[in-house]
């Protein structure tokens, strides 16, 4: 373990000094991680590529500030999380793709119950944004309460409401949703 952190810590220093290949190896070291923030809220793999070139620029243009190889990590998820927050809000404001336009859809080869799961993305796509991140954060990332509330700058009990209302809704809409089914 702390071979590890040396070599985090030798890494982070390196690519303070201008070497390119330390911090490409950080950009591959964290890269997996900033990805999945923002493709699990957004749901759009280009969009969430092109989120995550957005951040790891912001982190060349900010590397200085980083200080230890923790901070980094948490620096990506906090920068991820708020710039998949914004792309959420200005497409919120842009016209809609038409169904004549929109791509043939894709299957996929091993989900367990691809109705189930169709409808809980789609429920927990309905929930406002901050409480979309933090169930992301918190189920996804398997990010805990308080990690959650470092990373989106609000309160530990701010997040622990906010998750229990988001559960609560959740849980009612599929219990709604498979009381129909069955009628």
């Amino acid at each position: 373990m702390l071979l590890t952190i040396s070599k985090a810590d030798d890494a982070l220093a390196r690519a303070k000094r201008g070497d390119q290949a330390a911090f490409a190896h950080l950009v591959r070291e964290h890269q997996a991680m900033v990805f999945s923030i923002a493709w699990h809220f957004l749901h759009d793999r280009a969009t969430a590529e092109e989120l995550a070139q957005e951040v790891f620029l912001h982190l060349y243009r900010n590397l200085m500030a980083i200080e230890t190889p923790s901070h980094l990590g948490h620096w990506l998820r906090k920068v991820a999380s708020h710039r998949s927050i914004d792309y959420s809000r200005r497409m919120r404001l842009r016209p809609r793709v038409g169904l004549d336009q929109a791509p043939e859809p894709v299957t996929r080869d091993h989900e367990a119950d691809p109705l189930l799961t169709g409808l809980l993305h789609r429920l927990i796509d309905r929930l406002p944004e901050r409480s979309r991140m933090i169930v992301v954060l918190r189920f996804q990332e398997e990010m805990e309460p308080a990690e959650i509330a470092e990373v989106l700058d609000i309160p530990l009990g701010t997040v622990k409401s906010n998750l229990h209302r988001s559960l609560a809704v959740l849980r009612g809409k599929l219990e709604r949703s498979q009381k129909g089914v069955r009628k």
